[in-house]
């Protein structure tokens, strides 16, 4: 019974010291690793004691660049002619040899499409895809068989799915440039097989 008692005492003691860390928080009571938490930051612009020169803002690492500036080709960034004329025609041929062929470039097309597309477009491109046929007050989308879409440039394309277009959100952050040119690729291919099956058979 002694040993019992002895046992719930220390428990209680052993409670107590853990649940103590001098300060308020809504915190769970034992965190081993407190500096995860409370981790020391910089202001901008402000002194550093860490790095040698004393500064808080860092140049970028070497040979390294930013998103934005990852594609210094403006054409192939944009779809939009280097002398902003127009839209790019077709497809870059540099785009189609980045994925080794067009074959290949059409399956990741098909890939990205299903996962970005096929809720408001459907996996057809006919354009009454989950979310067009279920969301409520949700606009009618067209085919893309619709010949205003079948008449865009390439480069028209792509650009509507880098910024949006009225409903259609921006994918230029979660779509890379090369998935994008490939889901280009695959809308024309899905428009292809629109006008095969319409097509009368003899």
């Amino acid at each position: 019974m002694r040993a019992l008692g002895f046992l719930l005492t220390a428990g209680v003691m052993a409670g107590t010291i853990l649940g103590c860390r001098g300060e308020a928080s809504e915190d769970a009571p034992l965190l081993p690793i407190r500096n995860m938490y409370d981790q020391e930051r910089y202001n901008p612009e402000s002194f550093s004691t860490f790095y040698a020169d004393h500064r808080t803002m860092r140049d970028p690492i070497a040979g390294t660049m930013s998103r934005e500036e990852y594609e210094a080709n403006s054409e192939v960034a944009t779809g939009v002619r280097e002398d902003e004329t127009g839209y790019l025609l077709t497809i870059p041929s540099t785009e189609v040899a980045r994925w080794g062929g067009l074959e290949k470039m059409l399956e990741r097309g098909q890939k990205r499409y299903n996962i970005y597309c096929t809720p408001c477009h459907d996996e057809t491109g006919s354009g009454k895809g989950m979310v067009a046929r279920f969301q409520p007050g949700f606009p009618p989308l067209p085919s893309y068989n619709d010949p205003r879409i079948r008449s865009m440039p390439d480069g028209q394309l792509f650009a509507t799915m880098s910024n949006g277009v009225r409903n259609m959100p921006a994918y230029r952050a979660q779509i890379p440039v090369a998935d994008r040119w490939a889901i280009v690729s695959y809308v024309r291919a899905l428009q292809l097989s629109m006008v095969s099956r319409a097509e009368p058979k003899k």
